[in-house]
């Protein structure tokens, strides 16, 4: 049996820091609206500067630490894709490009007879 004390990570200290983060995002959209008649230019920076602030205090809470291990892990993963050729890219795109084209003149097919047929039990066929 496993006696794992590994914190769950949503203490008080890290929802704090959240709400500080929201806080900060809305304070700076607030300020760009705020100071309307400044130049767009600042009213801008600072709206960034709100994120950038943001973003700092929300990357030292545990949702800042699962963020970033999940962003190391999925470019790790990354890495491992094997890429198709060009040839195959193409290829694959070729036989999409025909079995599409097939489908639509079956679907074409399929209308055409059941516009006849409906034509002729409603007599407005010729």
């Amino acid at each position: 049996m496993s006696t794992n004390t590994e914190p769950s990570g949503h203490g008080a200290t890290d929802k704090s820091r959240l709400a500080l983060s929201i806080v900060l995002i809305i304070g700076g959209l607030a300020a760009y609206y705020y100071f309307a008649r400044s130049s767009t230019a600042l009213r801008v920076l600072g709206v960034l500067g709100a994120f950038v602030a943001a973003i700092a205090v929300s990357y030292t809470s545990s949702f800042g630490r699962f963020v970033r291990e999940f962003v190391t892990e999925s470019h790790f993963e990354l890495r491992k894709v094997v890429w198709p050729t060009r040839q195959e890219t193409t290829q694959t795109t070729l036989v999409i490009f025909v079995v599409v084209a097939i489908i639509s003149l079956l679907l074409f097919l399929f209308d055409s007879i059941l516009v006849w047929v409906f034509g002729m039990l409603f007599g407005s066929g010729s």
